[in-house]
């Protein structure tokens, strides 16, 4: 399947998932998919890391326990599935189970349809798991914002928007003339040298302001090794948030985000 693709946080799976998707909240561990525009299902994955086996014994286990489960393939897949009927304020639905696993490694997966609604979509996602091996070495790539980092932009964002009202006693409405505001607060000297996240938070917000000025730039997430971190894409070029300001803090620069900004610009 082509569409979108997802890396987990922690970067322990990944899978590929409809392009008419998105991701939405779910609880503490849980990732849930689907098309906001036209309802077909809502897809949910969570992973568990146990001992060595832990991922057949995981189905071998639901096989067991459940007399409803049986044994199909999806893809490479060996999985337990049932499904059950439920009924919510009137209208039935169907919810689609599927434990599968590998080494230490167990997935869960529920795709729940109105009743009669079709599998395949799930299915298609399911057979592109994959799980990602500890210790090895993956390309970089350039994946769909998550959830994850998007609560991180905002969590960045609210904090300069603060910031500012706290040391200048003004409104920040994340657009260019604020740039000047931002750096006011960097001249002040309030934010230590060391406070990485806090520069980060700065680096993100002048991305912010780049999207809300320039067409075509778009939230993705990197996943580089260790590093899972939100960055800006536009066209063929990638502005990293943590460049703009962090790493010339960090080198003992001067930090002048106006100009930061505007090569941006320049360049685009």
């Amino acid at each position: 399947m082509q569409g979108k693709k997802f890396i987990s946080p922690g970067a322990w799976f990944s899978m590929n998932y409809p392009s008419d998707w998105n991701e939405f909240e779910d609880g503490e561990g849980s990732f849930l998919f689907y098309n906001p525009d036209v309802w077909t299902g809502n897809f949910r994955i969570s992973a568990f890391k146990g001992k060595a086996g832990y991922g057949k014994d995981v189905i071998r286990q639901e096989l067991k326990e459940n007399d409803s489960a049986s044994l199909v393939k999806v893809g490479m897949w060996e999985c337990a599935y049932s499904k059950e009927m439920f009924q919510e304020e009137g209208t039935y639905y169907t919810s689609h189970l599927w434990i599968t696993g590998v080494d230490d490694i167990a997935f869960e997966c529920s795709f729940t349809v109105p009743k009669g609604g079709v599998v395949k979509e799930a299915e298609d996602v399911i057979a592109t798991l994959e799980v990602r091996k500890e210790g090895q070495k993956y390309p970089a790539e350039l994946i769909p914002a998550r959830l994850s980092e998007i609560y991180l932009i905002n969590e960045a964002y609210e904090w300069v928007v603060s910031t500012v009202k706290q040391e200048l006693k003004k409104d920040f409405q994340g657009i260019e003339e604020d740039l000047e505001k931002l750096q006011q607060v960097i001249n002040s000297g309030k934010i230590g040298s060391k406070k990485k996240e806090e520069w980060l938070a700065i680096g993100i917000t002048v991305c912010i302001i780049l999207t809300n000025e320039v067409e075509g730039m778009e939230w993705k997430t990197l996943i580089d090794g260790n590093r899972e971190a939100p960055v800006l894409q536009y066209k063929d070029r990638i502005i990293d948030p943590l460049k703009l300001a962090w790493s010339k803090v960090k080198a003992g620069e001067p930090c002048d985000i106006i100009e930061e900004y505007k090569s941006v610009i320049i360049n685009h």
